[in-house]
C-alpha cells in the first residue's frame, strides 16, 4: 500500500510540473521576488551650471534664484546685496532621483536621473553640482555630482526650431556615491519568504511542489496566492536561495483581455474562451464630395463669371457584410482568426469584445484602460 502512495505522490508531482497550454516553464527568479531584497527610491534638490543660455529665468525662478545665492554664500561670495542684479541663464533647478539597490555598500556607484524644475530650456552639456538623496526616512544615502547628458537635439533658428527627445531631463551614469547602507542580511534568519510578482494561488502552489521536489523535504510552504515561506533551517541561506532561483515552473494566469483603446491595442490571455456567438458588424458612412464648377460666358455673350456647384453623395451600408459564427471553446489561435476572418480592424474589434462580454459569450475578465 505504501508503494501505491508513492507512485501517486510522484505522479501528481509530475502532474504539477508539466506543462500546460503549450507555455514554456521558467525560472523562479524570473516571477518571484525574495522578499527583502528591494530598491529604495531616492530624490534630492540640485542646481545644473554651465547651460549655454537655456536655464532658468532667475527673475520668475525664485528658488533658483535664492538656491544659487545660498550655494555662492556656502563658498564665501556675498551676493545678497546685489540680489536684483542677478540675470544670468547658465543655471537650472532640478529634481535628482535614483533607485539605491539591495545591498549597495558604501562607495558604490549608482547612476541618476535629473528633471529640470523650472523654466530651464534644455540641461544638454550642465554640470549637476553636488546634491545629497534622501530616503523616505530624511537620511542622505547618496551624494550625486557629475555632467548631464540628455540624448536630445535641440536647434533653432530666426523663424523655426527643431527639437529631438526632451532636452529637460537627462541622466548621469554613475553619478552617485552610496554614503549610507541599507541594512539587511540573511545570516540567522530561519525563513524566507518569496513573494510572486503576478499573484496567483497555483503558481504559488507550483513553486512550493518544485522546492520541495528538489530538496527531497518540505521546506516550502504556500501561504496565499502572493507569497511561499520556504525554510532554511540548517541549510547555507546563499546557496539555498541561489539553487530556488533555478528552479523552472510552469506559470498559471488568468484568462485575462486587455483592451487600450487611446492606442488600439489589444493583448489576449492564453486562456481566454468564447461560447458560441454570431457575430454581424458593420457601419452606416456618407462620404459628400464638393466639386464646385466655373462657368465662362461666350465672348460676346454679356454675362458674368459663376461658380455653379457640384455635390456627389455616397452611401456604403456595407450590405455586403454578413452574420459570423465563433464556436465556443476555440483557442486563442482560433479566436484571433475568426476574428480576422469577419475583416474587421483593431478599433472595430474592440467594440465586438466590449459587446460580447456583455452578451456573456466572453469567458475571460475584460480590462479597457
Amino acid at each position: 500500500m505504501s508503494d501505491l502512495r508513492r507512485g501517486l505522490a510522484v505522479l501528481l508531482f509530475i502532474l504539477l510540473l508539466s506543462p500546460m497550454g503549450g507555455l514554456a516553464q521558467v525560472r523562479i527568479k524570473d516571477i518571484a521576488d525574495v522578499e527583502g531584497m528591494r530598491e529604495n527610491q531616492l530624490v534630492g534638490y540640485g542646481l545644473v551650471v554651465g547651460l549655454n543660455g537655456t536655464g532658468d529665468k532667475l527673475r520668475s525662478a525664485v528658488f533658483t534664484r535664492q538656491s544659487l545665492i545660498g550655494v555662492l554664500e556656502r563658498l564665501g561670495v556675498n551676493t545678497r546685496d546685489q540680489e536684483r542684479q542677478l540675470d544670468t541663464r547658465n543655471v537650472a533647478a532640478v529634481m535628482v532621483t535614483a533607485n539605491l539597490p539591495a545591498f549597495a555598500r558604501t562607495g558604490s556607484r549608482i547612476d541618476i536621473s535629473v528633471s529640470a524644475l523650472g523654466d530651464a530650456t534644455n540641461l544638454t552639456g550642465g554640470m549637476l553640482l553636488v546634491t545629497p538623496l534622501l530616503a523616505a526616512d530624511g537620511e542622505v544615502y547618496a551624494v550625486a555630482q557629475g555632467p548631464i547628458v540628455t540624448g536630445a537635439v535641440s536647434a533653432r533658428g530666426a523663424a523655426g526650431s527643431v527639437t529631438r527627445g526632451v532636452p529637460t531631463a537627462g541622466r548621469i551614469a554613475n553619478g552617485a556615491t552610496v554614503e549610507r547602507e541599507v541594512a539587511y542580511s540573511f545570516a540567522g534568519g530561519d525563513r524566507l519568504r518569496l513573494s510572486l510578482r503576478n499573484p496567483d494561488l497555483t503558481t504559488a502552489r507550483r513553486i512550493a511542489a518544485v522546492i520541495n521536489g528538489s530538496t527531497g523535504g518540505n521546506p516550502a510552504t504556500a501561504t496565499d496566492p502572493r507569497t511561499v515561506s520556504v525554510s532554511l533551517t540548517g541549510r547555507d541561506s546563499v546557496a539555498f536561495i541561489a539553487q530556488i532561483e533555478q528552479l523552472r515552473v510552469q506559470p498559471d494566469q488568468i484568462a485575462r483581455v486587455v483592451i487600450e483603446e487611446a492606442s488600439g491595442t489589444i493583448v489576449m490571455g492564453a486562456n481566454v474562451r468564447l461560447s458560441t456567438v454570431a457575430i454581424a458588424q458593420g457601419n452606416l458612412t456618407i462620404r459628400i464630395t464638393e466639386t464646385p464648377q466655373v462657368v465662362q460666358p461666350n465672348a460676346l455673350a454679356g454675362g458674368q463669371t459663376a461658380v455653379v456647384p457640384r455635390t456627389n453623395v455616397e452611401v456604403d451600408d456595407q450590405a455586403d457584410r454578413r452574420l459570423g459564427i465563433l464556436r465556443g471553446g476555440v483557442t486563442l489561435e482560433e479566436l484571433v482568426r475568426g476574428l480576422n476572418g469577419l475583416g474587421v480592424g483593431p478599433r472595430d474589434m474592440i467594440t465586438i469584445l466590449q459587446t460580447i462580454k456583455a452578451a456573456g459569450a466572453l469567458q475571460a475578465e475584460l480590462e479597457v484602460r
